[in-house]
């Protein structure tokens, strides 16, 4: 919107991200050219640096980022625009500047005039006669083909277009010379005027810049005498023989028409009148409205609007409407004055009107308007809002009764046969008209009730709909109304307007609508004073607040709904037009806007509203029957909330009617199968909220068979989620699971007795039963369903319902890809834990007691044991995140009802575990662990028992540094967990974890990890037994996760990286340590037979490392190496020649300095790609020459 140039790129900002403080950041923020200096010293360096290609490149991009900085406030600029073109123009009009430079020049003169605009920047070049020749020299001799040199031709053209201006006949310049060397000289106004031409058809900006020159140059008295009746003719010559089918022909028609469109607008009416007729005619030959070409449409609009006002005198006309005041202070206190002073002031209006001077419009005139007219249903904005300029320059020259004509002409505009291109563009025209106090109040009513229609213009459009722009330019219409208009001419129509303005503020899809509309109301409560409540809206709906879609729904609505003036527009539009929205979210948001404004007026709700909501909602669109439905559901709850704070009945809300229609609707969408295909994927989740809504709501259904027809809807969800698409399924599954937890608590509880037993053992059978599903979803639906069941229903059942929520947990080979399902058990498993309580000697059919607790910690910690992979990557990670959660609120529950029950051992693994999750590499889940471990460790209500070194744990992690402490980071994170290998209890599990972060692949992730082990490494340097601790830890690790790709392979990039740093120096001392020769053995182990490329090149990088161990280990290395430089592999074979070939530079000491270096050249120079034949025989000399045995080929089996 025009209105909108705050609004910067207009692009939805939802929630929290739309911060005042970012906004305001990305503003006008710049107080002065604080580049200055910098930017002299480019200049100043031009010279120098012109003929480096590299540092020329390097100085344009510098001089262009600064100034670009500057578009918004090109202002600044003005204090130094002199001293920096002086500078430029100094080295052009040195004549032994070489051409580069000159180009180099010119391209710095271009990027200030972008910047500042040509117009401001070029009154400061020189212009007087002596300029006139030598610019035109220089433009002659350019050539107009060079790509790379277009700005100085641009430059020099607008240059030329201001030395052109002297106020001296050209002829003057040319002299009495008649011929130079025999060739007859061409005057200077021919020579400018064939520079012009040969520009004008060029296809860079030159072009631009030649049409400036013409509107200047034809248009001095001389030349205008002599040559615009040529030129004119030319150009209409050029214009008739192109097309605008080819590329040549509409490079030659833009050129032409930006010529005649500037020449037009800067000739006097006088001169250009003869013409006008002509160069109508042809430009209606041309055809340019059905061109594909949007620039060349715009300027045929242009064009059209320039000769129309050349066709009309130039006057302002003295029947527009003029508003008595520009102040604001001086208008608000006028508004407020008597009638009697506005009537006189209207009078005198009336008067001056009658004095209009008459006079006959022109045929042509007629012709022009038709063509603007078709220009506001143009498809592109551009050309749109070109024609409403027009619209708005011609009318303000027409007689009163045609300038009507006019208006009503741009009314037909807003037909719902148009376009919302056709109502775009007629909002643009009025709000011109509006703003140019052309369009009377008498019109007023005509307009008002249009614009109202545009504010809300939503036209479908298969699965998205078009109409913002339409929205847009409506707010673009009040804006300007505001200022164009006396209070008392809007007042008839202020409760309209301000209700529209307001629903379009919060209720709008569209940031940049919801910002405008924002406007547009800021500026009527300014300007006219008379919006109801306008400042306190206005507080709370301003720029910044309706960023957030969200939050205009939800919030700010219920607040301005809280002004009798607005609240029943409000709820009609939520009802009539954003309930059947296509957007799913906003029929989301408008239903539960209704759920918060129904306390602002529930008999409406009750008597108009949901009455008008049944029949939609089993009605045969979609979206509306989809809207209808959540609308009945929020606004049944929220009558419901309000008649039990009177402490009345739901029925004292709704009659016997209404609530006999709400039962109808599941039965209607049942009868006609709409729970069926796609359209069942919104219904299903739909009617399970309104159970949800319903349940809550107390309906006095007890007993009634729509509860077990609703109950079959649910479950059936459950059972059939497996066939909905995967964009649904979670919508679904949650929904229905929120139906069941309702409905249960509603409708299965008896008073006294709980639950029904035959009721019971069918509900709870059922959902066991089908935890065995095939169907990884329906497992997810059930496992789900047991969590949400209420207390009644799970009594005496406990046992049952673990043991079936224990069989989806367990890892099965035929199962084993059902992450999902393994994740929502262990969920379902806490939810259960916590709705039945605790009690110590309790029934484990009961309650969470001694005799299942260990049971249940069980299937929660070897969920952290889950590192399932499949096509999505590691799924695992959702089994271990819900395990971690669910033991957090289960040792909580213990803790704060039965704390002998956590058990000493079970205490140390849980914190063990999460210790190990915390030092992985997935930032989101090890910030989740790290949540969960210090939850755990400073839980006070009472502390969790038998928290291994809980003071040591208390000092890594203060407490004063546990909320801000960022686990997302690597940087933050790392240097505190490595602190816990420290702790013998965690140190085993802590390594598992940081293993598999410094061998990952996330750089961030590596690097933070490596240098805190590194660091934790060289701080028990010194300390023996501390070494040997932290490596029979690493051996320990090795073992238990032999050919266990997922941590063997990271781990043999952390011992490379270990080795290669010194950490194990201390056992260089010593042949034959046992620590080195265990890691060679796993690592042999672990390589062995292996065809995992990756693995074998870590394992080659061990082995190379390992060599720096003195003794017999030196000779196992060297015979693995050897052994590998005949892999079959050959790109291993090439990764170990080359690794041997670099340890052989670092350990020199393997062997003799004659041996090594022979070695060293065998490696370098064989072709290990070659046949394995011959490569051995090349291996058994390395052997040979290293001492060391020769493998043996092993022959196959048979």
């Amino acid at each position: 919107m025009v209105l909108n140039e705050m609004n910067g790129d207009g692009s939805e900002q939802e929630d929290s991200r739309c911060l005042e403080s970012d906004v305001i950041a990305k503003g006008n923020i710049l107080e002065t050219f604080s580049e200055s200096q910098e930017i002299q010293e480019l200049i100043n360096s031009l010279r120098s640096m012109h003929g480096d290609l590299s540092l020329r490149e390097t100085a344009l991009e510098k001089f262009k980022v600064i100034l670009n900085n500057y578009q918004e406030q090109p202002h600044l600029l003005d204090p130094h625009l002199e001293s920096m073109l002086n500078s430029l123009l100094l080295i052009i009009q040195d004549e032994a500047s070489p051409c580069s430079l000159v180009h180099l020049t010119f391209q710095f003169l271009y990027i200030i005039s972008k910047v500042r605009g040509y117009k401001t920047f070029l009154r400061m070049f020189p212009h007087e006669v002596v300029d006139v020749q030598p610019v035109l020299d220089m433009l002659e001799s350019q050539n107009p083909k060079d790509h790379e040199t277009w700005e100085t031709r641009y430059m020099l053209l607008l240059w030329l277009s201001v030395t052109c201006l002297i106020p001296f006949d050209l002829a003057r310049l040319d002299g009495n010379i008649s011929s130079q060397e025999g060739c007859p000289r061409v005057p200077t106004m021919d020579r400018i005027l064939k520079v012009a031409k040969s520009y004008l058809i060029v296809s860079d900006k030159a072009r631009d810049a030649a049409a400036v020159l013409v509107s200047k140059f034809i248009t001095r008295p001389d030349v205008k005498q002599k040559r615009m009746a040529d030129f004119l003719d030319w150009t209409l010559s050029m214009l008739s023989k192109s097309s605008f089918q080819t590329m040549e022909g509409t490079i030659v028609m833009d050129g032409m028409l930006q010529a005649l469109a500037q020449l037009f607008k800067h000739g006097k009416r006088e001169d250009c009148l003869p013409y006008a007729s002509t160069v109508l005619d042809c430009l209606d030959n041309c055809k340019l409205s059905e061109s594909n070409q949007t620039l060349l449409r715009k300027l045929g609009v242009k064009l059209v609007q320039r000769l129309g006002l050349t066709f009309l005198k130039p006057k302002v006309a003295k029947w527009r409407y003029q508003r008595g005041f520009r102040s604001l202070a001086a208008n608000l206190q006028f508004s407020a004055s008597s009638p009697a002073v506005q009537e006189a002031i209207n009078a005198t209006a009336v008067k001056e009107e009658e004095e209009e001077e008459e006079y006959d419009i022109p045929g042509e005139v007629e012709n022009v308007i038709e063509q603007l007219l078709i220009g506001l249903k143009d498809k592109d904005t551009i050309v749109r809002w070109s024609a409403a300029k027009g619209i708005g320059r011609l009318t303000g020259r027409l007689p009163k009764e045609l300038a009507d004509d006019v208006v009503g002409s741009v009314l037909d505009c807003f037909s719902f046969q148009e376009t919302d291109n056709a109502w775009h563009g007629g909002c643009l025209a009025l709000a011109e008209l509006g703003r140019r106090g052309l369009l009377l109040p008498s019109r007023l009513s005509d307009v008002v009730p249009v614009i109202l229609k545009g504010l809300s213009y939503d036209e479908k459009r298969g699965a998205c709909s078009v109409g913002s722009n339409v929205r847009d330019s409506a707010c673009y219409v009040c804006w300007a109304f505001a200022r164009a208009y006396d209070p008392l001419e809007l007042r008839p129509f202020v409760n309209q307007i301000s209700s529209a303005l307001v629903i379009t503020a919060i209720f709008d899809r569209d940031i940049n609508c919801r910002r405008a509309a924002s406007a547009a109301f800021q500026e009527n409560v300014g300007r006219q004073g008379t919006f109801p409540h306008g400042i306190d809206i206005l507080t709370a709906a301003d720029y910044f607040a309706v960023g957030s879609r969200a939050n205009c729904f939800l919030n700010i609505s219920v607040y301005i709904a809280g002004f009798p003036e607005y609240t029943q527009s409000m709820i009609d539009h939520l009802v009539n037009m954003k309930i059947n929205h296509w957007d799913l979210v906003i029929r989301d948001l408008s239903t539960k806007a209704l759920h918060n404004i129904t306390p602002q007026a529930p008999e409406y709700m009750a008597n108009e509203v949901l009455p008008k909501l049944l029949p939609l909602a089993i009605g045969t669109d979609l979206h509306t029957r989809h809207g209808a439905i959540l609308a009945c559901a929020e606004i049944t709850h929220a009558l419901s909330k309000l008649a039990e704070e009177n402490k009345r009945s739901i029925t004292s809300y709704l009659d016997e009617k209404a609530l006999e229609g709400l039962k109808q609707i599941h039965v209607e969408l049942c009868r006609r199968q709409l729970y069926r295909g796609l359209g069942g994927e919104l219904m299903r989740p739909a009617v399970c909220a309104l159970i949800e809504k319903l349940s809550l709501s107390k309906m006095p259904f007890r007993g009634d068979p729509i509860i077990a027809e609703w109950q079959s809807l649910i479950n059936d969800s459950f059972k059939s989620l497996h066939l909905v698409s995967s964009n649904a399924k979670q919508q679904i599954k949650e929904s229905a699971v929120a139906a069941l937890a309702a409905l249960c608590n509603e409708y299965y509880y008896i008073e006294e007795e709980g639950a029904n037993p035959a009721q019971q053992d069918e509900l709870v059978n059922q959902y066991i039963s089908g935890l065995q599903s095939h169907e990884e979803m329906t497992r997810c639906g059930l496992s789900s369903a047991l969590g949400a069941l209420p207390r009644f229903l799970l009594k005496g059942k406990l046992q049952e319902v673990l043991d079936g929520l224990k069989g989806v947990t367990t890892i099965s080979p035929q199962y084993v890809s059902f992450a999902e399902s393994r994740k929502d058990g262990l969920k379902a498993i806490s939810k259960v834990c916590l709705t039945v309580g605790v009690k110590g000697e309790g029934s484990p059919a009961e309650v969470v007691c001694r005799n299942n607790v260990t049971e249940i910690y069980n299937i929660l910690l070897n969920g952290l044991n889950d590192y399932t992979t499949d096509s999505r990557g590691d799924v695992g990670v959702w089994v271990r995140e819900a395990a971690m959660t669910s033991l957090m609120e289960m040792t909580l529950l213990l803790a704060r009802t039965e704390p002998d029950l956590i058990d000493a051992n079970v205490s140390k693994r849980i914190m063990c575990c999460v210790a190990q999750q915390s030092a992985e590499k997935i930032d989101r889940f090890r910030a989740h662990a790290g949540s969960v471990f210090l939850t755990l460790l400073y839980f006070d209500d009472p502390p969790i028992p038998h928290i291994p070194h809980r003071e040591d744990l208390e000092k890594i992690f203060p407490r004063s540094e546990a909320v801000t402490l960022n686990w997302n980071a690597p940087s933050q994170a790392f240097p505190r967990i490595t602190q816990l290998l420290s702790l013998p209890s965690y140190q085993y599990h802590v390594l598992t974890g940081l293993t598999v972060s410094v061998g990952g692949l996330t750089e961030s992730t590596v690097r933070c990890s490596s240098q805190s082990l590194f660091s934790y490494l060289k701080g028990i340097q010194s300390n023996m037994d501390a070494m040997n601790i932290f490596c029979d830890t690493l051996l320990k690790v090795f073992e238990d996760n032999l050919l266990n790709d997922r941590v063997s392979v990271p781990l043999l990039k952390m011992l490379d990286q270990i080795l290669a740093n010194g950490c194990f120096d201390i056992f260089l001392t010593e042949e034959n340590h046992p620590f080195p020769m265990k890691l060679l053995t796993l690592c042999k182990e672990e390589s062995r037979r292996s065809k995992d490329i990756q693995k074998l090149r870590s394992s080659i990088a061990v082995f190379c490392g390992l060599i720096q161990f003195p003794g017999s280990m030196r000779e196992k290395v060297l015979f693995q190496l050897l052994l590998l430089l005949c892999h079959p592999f050959p790109v291993i074979r090439k990764a170990t020649a080359s690794n041997v070939y670099e340890m052989l530079i670092t350990y020199s000491d393997i062997a003799e300095p004659d041996i090594i270096e022979e070695v060293m050249t065998i490696l370098s120079d064989t072709d290990w790609d070659a046949e394995l034949p011959f490569l051995r025989k090349k291996r058994n000399y390395l052997c040979d020459l290293m001492k060391v045995p020769k493998p043996q080929l092993a022959a196959k089996s048979t």
